[in-house]
């Protein structure tokens, strides 16, 4: 069948929904389908490295639209050209069986791309990919003025913290399932394998090691986990010893290491900057306790790895690793940062308790995979078709496409065009984005 995903954010931008449509993407056109995705994004164009799936049997090559112009700089998301990407949309609508958009808080062309597909009887599924917060009351509004709640799509978020706006507006009007944002738990699996000779991995008496992995931007509130780790550390008898690694790149670096600087931190909190998940993995191993401070995370797919390596979780409550982490059972869910202060103070104190927990995390599987992920879309998918009186025939059944035309002058890319961002995500320099 033939997929065209719509997202205001796409490589070579990194973030959680930048990322996740990419691999969504490609492994359905793996799957068998015909696939394409919509976007506001400016791209490098044809000087990025070819990297299009080739070689990877879950991956495979799909076609980038975008309506920004070459000029615009790589990564940008061009909110002016929206309008010129709707309507490169809507005149190839006939092209495609089905509309996938993809939301966050501020989504201009997901939304349209909803409005025109849905009303004009396309099959349309939309997916709530951050937390609306305090933007929901803008959402509420816009839906008595123009009555989107009513539109007919089928709607998603990828977690239940994700939906709770959504289904605040909805109400009774429509359902909301939760489609996750996948992971490949086996890449992360044996991290945490304690069997090892390796003395560095495995809990030590006296030592919490501790580790953090995010774009370290305000939202992602990395300096106040210093601030945490500080008050945390202040309170450990003098014999104990802590160790924290903090991953990713951003904007915030600077202020946190003036802080780092003039509190004394820097003996015991690294910065190690962006890092491939095989370097990640490789911390994971000498990591006791993962640590998620985020207020606004709507999923957490850093929490997820790290729970998939066999670390114990901890992390804010109200957020989407709620989905994957029980208190007490994957992890600890804190209401604050003064309890997460205590939390860390405690399990420095009892490493028995760290060690059960990450006990648990290697021999328990988690429940979200990317076979799920594929499974749960193709039932949306049908849903969505029912709803026009279309058939919707699943990956692998057979079904003949033809290639969604593309007009308008609109800029045809193949996915190999974008590849070298996802490339630094899964084996180069690594620093997570918004929406991670």
């Amino acid at each position: 069948m033939r997929i065209v995903h719509v997202t205001d954010c796409y490589l070579p931008r990194l973030g959680g929904i930048e990322l996740q449509v990419h691999d969504l993407a490609t492994r359905q056109a793996a799957a068998g389908h015909e696939v394409t995705v919509v976007t506001t994004t400016a791209a490098a164009g044809s000087e990025l490295p070819s990297v299009d799936g080739r070689g990877d049997p879950e991956r495979a090559a799909i076609e980038v639209v975008s309506s920004a112009r070459p000029r615009h700089p790589a990564e940008k998301i061009m909110y002016r050209s929206t309008r010129a990407g709707v309507h490169r949309l809507t005149a190839d609508l006939g092209g495609y069986d089905l509309v996938h958009v993809h939301a966050s808080s501020f989504s201009p062309l997901s939304f349209l791309a909803a409005h025109h597909a849905s009303l004009r009887g396309v099959p349309t599924v939309a997916t709530v990919h951050s937390l609306w917060a305090k933007a929901t009351w803008s959402f509420r509004a816009a839906d008595h003025m123009s009555g989107w709640g009513d539109w007919p799509v089928v709607w998603s978020a990828v977690s239940n913290a994700a939906a709770a706006s959504l289904r605040a507006i909805l109400g009774g009007r429509a359902p909301v399932t939760i489609l996750p944002n996948g992971i490949d738990p086996e890449e992360w699996e044996g991290a945490q394998d304690r069997s090892g000779s390796d003395p560095g991995r495995g809990p030590r008496p006296g030592i919490l090691r501790v580790a953090a992995v995010s774009r370290l931007a305000r939202r992602k509130r990395i300096l106040p986990l210093v601030e945490i780790l500080h008050a945390a550390h202040d309170r450990l008898p003098p014999e104990m010893v802590m160790y924290v690694s903090i991953l990713g790149e951003g904007p915030q670096r600077k202020d946190i290491e003036r802080y780092l600087r003039r509190h004394d931190m820097e003996d015991w909190v690294q910065l190690l900057g962006r890092r491939s998940r095989a370097e990640i993995r490789e911390v994971f191993a000498r990591t006791d306790l993962f640590v998620a401070p985020a207020t606004l995370e709507s999923f957490g797919i850093a929490a997820l790895e790290a729970r998939c390596a066999g670390l114990p979780v901890l992390a804010r409550t109200d957020t989407g690793v709620e989905d994957f982490v029980a208190d007490g059972v994957e992890g600890w869910l804190v209401r604050s940062d003064a309890a997460m202060v205590d939390t860390i103070a405690s399990l420095a104190r009892a490493p028995e308790v760290v060690a059960r927990v990450a006990e648990h995390n290697r021999t328990v599987p988690a429940r979200i995979s990317w076979k799920a992920v594929l499974d749960e879309c193709e039932e949306l998918y049908e849903k969505a078709a029912g709803r026009h009186g279309r058939r919707w025939l699943r990956a692998g059944s057979g079904a003949a496409g033809r290639p969604a035309a593309l007009r308008g002058g609109a800029t045809r890319r193949d996915i190999s065009a974008f590849g070298s961002a996802a490339a630094a995500y899964r084996g180069g320099p690594h620093g997570r984005a918004p929406g991670r």
